[in-house]
């Protein structure tokens, strides 16, 4: 039996980066979905869309990923989901400000290639 694609959500404001993951992680057998605001994604889930992984950024216009964060663990919506963030911020006040929103991993974008996230999002997503 074939192992069923996990299903990630990848939340970035910027078109570019948000279609090369999308890229990247549907060509390593994702079944991806984007959004590129915080009211998008949360559309996104209550329209149905139950993803094993939210991938998202912490600075966006108008809500950021911290606002995603609190409303997705306040209104309890993709429990299991594993929240990892992928951001330009590498401050230790936003790596300690993620725990206080469950979320499991941090990776800073500028310190990684594509392919790097990609690892670390795998091995986050299987601990």
């Amino acid at each position: 039996m074939e192992e069923e694609k996990k299903k990630i959500l990848i939340v970035d404001d910027d078109k570019f980066l948000r279609e090369m993951y999308v890229t990247k992680f549907a060509a390593s057998n994702y079944s991806v979905d984007s959004a590129g605001s915080v009211s998008e994604a949360v559309e996104k889930i209550k329209e149905g869309f139950v993803p094993d992984i939210l991938l998202f950024d912490i600075i966006m216009p108008v809500e950021g990923g911290w606002e995603l964060a609190k409303y997705i663990q306040d209104e309890n919506l993709i429990p299991n989901a594993k929240r990892i963030v992928l951001s330009n911020q590498g401050e230790q006040s936003d790596i300690d400000k993620s725990k206080e929103f469950g979320v499991h991993g941090y990776i800073v974008k500028a310190l990684n290639t594509p392919s790097e996230v990609l690892a670390q999002v795998k091995d986050i997503s299987t601990k």
